[in-house]
């Protein structure tokens, strides 16, 4: 199966458009059709309905494995890249918005004292960007975070070596509005909560961590403002999970502790096989 065709396809999908899908590419709009063509002459079936565009059932079927498949494909280039090029002088950390916290902060800020002249971008994204930009080297370093079971390892795409070690645990909270029923109380059981974000630490996390096919988001919020996500809790929109030092710090709202099930927040350092001096430098001043 030709890359270039599956992301010409999956370009097509997503827009809904083959004409907005070839400005995206920088492509002709024949060159996409001829891509499309092509693709389901290869596949011996069609895959993207015409009018509406929208994918067919087989194309729904591809979808599932486009993503995964192209970020194997250029994971698998950054890999190589980073093995014949001579590493960076600056440092590139992807965070989680959950993830920059002042520890990390003041570390990074130790570590440009002591590297004079060493250059830092620092971006926060969603936690899949996060794992996406370490894998296809956009990001010398990534910062993922999560709920999890005490010691248990965050889940990372398995699309190319990628090593992840602990940097910080702490208790999970549950981020309700000063005037809800339950902010009075000590501590909170997940399984009681019926009304959630799907932001902070993802409803998917949650779902899996309680083994439980609840909460069903009324409100889905995909920015990496943590404090706008306090903004929408504080205005009676729903909860959300959130570390409980950062829970504290939010205008309007209570941080109760979760009791059960079991889980922390957990935050990790992701990095390649070989990362550059400054990132493997970070990686110890983390994890020391």
């Amino acid at each position: 199966m030709d890359p270039h065709l599956l992301r010409t396809f999956v370009a097509v999908v997503e827009h809904r458009s083959f004409s907005a899908a070839a400005q995206a590419l920088g492509y002709t709009q024949s060159a996409v059709s001829q891509h499309i063509a092509a693709l389901e002459n290869d596949l011996g079936t069609r895959l993207v309905e015409r009018r509406p565009v929208g994918p067919t059932t087989a194309g729904e079927r591809l979808m599932e494995h486009a993503a995964p498949l192209l970020l194997r494909l250029n994971a698998a280039r950054a890999d190589v890249a980073r093995a014949g090029r001579t590493p960076p002088a600056g440092l590139t950390l992807a965070c989680g918005p959950a993830a920059l916290t002042p520890a990390v902060a003041g570390e990074l800020a130790r570590l440009r004292a002591d590297t004079p002249g060493l250059a830092v971008d620092v971006q926060v994204l969603g936690r899949a960007a996060v794992a996406r930009a370490v894998l296809t080297g956009t990001a010398d370093l990534g910062l993922i975070d999560g709920a999890a079971a005490p010691s248990d390892p965050l889940p990372v795409p398995d699309a190319a070596p990628l090593t992840g070690l602990a940097v910080a645990e702490q208790p999970l909270a549950v981020l309700l509005p000063t005037g809800h029923p339950l902010a009075h109380r000590g501590s909170l059981r997940l399984f009681d909560l019926a009304d959630a974000h799907d932001t902070a630490v993802p409803l998917g996390q949650l779902r899996a961590a309680a083994n439980t096919d609840g909460f069903r988001p009324r409100v889905t919020y995909g920015g990496t403002d943590v404090h706008g996500l306090g903004t929408l809790v504080a205005a009676g929109h729903g909860l959300a999970a959130l570390p409980l030092s950062l829970a504290a710090a939010l205008p309007g709202t209570a941080g109760i502790r979760l009791s059960a099930p079991r889980l922390v927040h957990r935050t990790e350092v992701l990095h390649p096989r070989a990362p550059a001096a400054a990132a493997r430098e970070f990686v110890a001043r983390l994890t020391g």
